[in-house]
């Protein structure tokens, strides 16, 4: 075992289990967090907003500063602010104290998770690269599995501010070891920053996401929500025309002329629509369809993070035995179908074959992921990982938050075509089955790479 390949991501991986474990830790406190501060849930809900927010705004610049002021440095500061976020919110006496400190949060969320993966991509042989993608989500993805359980308990025993508490020490502990283990990676020369181009894509992402973000929740308006998508889509599109016409652009679509690249880009978002509406879905289809209280449901869907967990332990050896193009394409016809499968559950369903399902949908959704995440970058030069990893983390944020909107939208549109004003079960199959067959055309630009692509990670011979 080599320090770049295991030790390097778990280290990186000890701050994103701080991000990863906040962001699902709250969502069990929120009647408590609501009714102290004496507002409602959905008042609330402007501090997830928030975090996105400011998530949305610095993310596409997250590439550039770690080329210019060092990943490591970068990284540091990401863990500071988002501490110090953590600590103001459980300071909070009033929703507009938390909202700002939720956005304060979103900033170091922005900042840490893709410079992590710029750290690891830079540190790793090719070779190595999907072990070390797989040891950097392990500690990322125990921390949605402990998030709800552990909230609970603080917010039921003690009070819900220690759920933000307790990210000091676990802060603390992340910025020890990064100082002391980390290499400090640093671009030999680095461009000035597109202002302009910074200014176009955080507000156009901002309009867009948030939009996307707010659909069907009562929050705005259905013509605001549209003016505010629309606004966003316009701001987009006059940044594709800026870089075009720029040298050194914020996000340097050029990157896209890499076919494995591209391929992996467009396949994976196409994928990440059902894998972003899945888990707004499944918990409403549990708790409003068949009754399930939202500890039931925990118990249900939590099986999908533990099918991804015993996933990364074998991510290296199946890849290295099927290639990356025979994965893809044969393992998102599985994913997708076992998306599929989720809308054939009913209140009756035994909770063991729900469990089973989630269990092996979420192996093969997170094998997909790995492979994706890795082969992506198979023909990237280290002088352009920040720049290609930019890129691909604003698409991969776009494509989830479209997930989504889209199945709020199908959920809409069933109502509409029922002339009901409440939701059934039957309601959360249709738009899970919809999703799933969308998602299904992942395979399409899968079948476009060569047979050989990304044999330099994943050590596949060509035959």
């Amino acid at each position: 075992m080599s320090f770049n390949t295991r030790i390097l991501p778990l280290v990186v991986a000890s701050a994103l289990f701080m991000e990863q474990m906040d962001s699902t830790i709250i969502a069990t406190s929120l009647p408590d967090i609501a009714a102290d501060l004496g507002t409602s849930p959905i008042a609330l809900k402007l501090a997830f907003t928030t975090y996105l927010l400011g998530l949305t705004v610095v993310l596409p610049v997250s590439g550039w500063a770690a080329d210019r002021y060092g990943a490591k440095n970068v990284f540091r500061i990401a863990i500071v602010i988002f501490t110090l976020g953590s600590a103001a919110c459980g300071l909070a006496n009033g929703l507009t104290w938390l909202v700002v400190a939720r956005a304060v949060q979103g900033v170091g969320g922005a900042l840490m998770v893709p410079v992590a993966r710029i750290i690891v991509l830079r540190s790793v042989k090719k070779s190595e690269l999907l072990d070390a993608i797989a040891w950097l989500t392990i500690p990322a993805l125990i921390g949605p599995v402990i998030g709800p359980p552990v909230g609970g308990f603080i917010t039921t025993t003690y009070d819900w501010r220690w759920i933000f508490w307790m990210n000091l020490p676990i802060g603390i502990i992340a910025l020890g070891l990064t100082t002391w283990l980390m290499p400090n990676l640093k671009a030999e020369s680095v461009a000035p920053l597109d202002v302009k181009g910074f200014f176009l894509v955080g507000a156009g992402l901002s309009c867009t996401i948030l939009g996307m973000t707010v659909v069907g929740r009562g929050l705005l308006a259905g013509w605001e929500v549209v003016v505010m998508i629309a606004a966003g889509i316009v701001l987009l599109a006059a940044y594709v025309r800026h870089a075009r016409r720029t040298q050194n652009p914020l996000l340097d679509l050029r990157m896209l002329r890499e076919p494995v690249y591209r391929h992996s880009i467009v396949g994976g978002s196409i994928f990440r629509i059902a894998v972003g509406a899945t888990p707004f879905l499944l918990p409403l289809m549990l708790q409003l369809g068949f009754g399930f209280n939202a500890f039931q449901s925990g118990l249900v869907t939590f099986a999908s993070t533990l099918g991804a967990l015993v996933m990364k332990f074998s991510v290296t050896s199946i890849v290295r035995r099927f290639g990356f193009r025979e994965l893809l394409i044969i393992n998102g016809f599985l994913s997708c179908a076992a998306i599929a499968s989720k809308s054939l559950f009913t209140a009756q369903t035994p909770y063991l074959v729900m469990f089973g399902v989630l269990l092996l949908a979420g192996f093969l959704r997170s094998l997909q992921f790995s492979s994706l995440n890795a082969l992506a970058y198979a023909n990237i030069e280290s002088a352009d990982i920040a720049k290609a990893n930019s890129l691909y983390t604003v698409i991969q944020q776009v494509s989830l938050a479209f997930g989504v909107a889209f199945a709020a939208l199908l959920l809409d549109a069933r109502l509409w075509w029922a002339d009901r004003d409440h939701l059934v079960a039957g309601d959360f199959g249709f738009a899970l089955l919809v999703v799933a067959l969308l998602s299904a055309l992942c395979v399409l630009p899968f079948l476009k790479l060569e047979k050989g692509a990304g044999s330099n990670i994943s050590g596949k011979s060509i035959s």
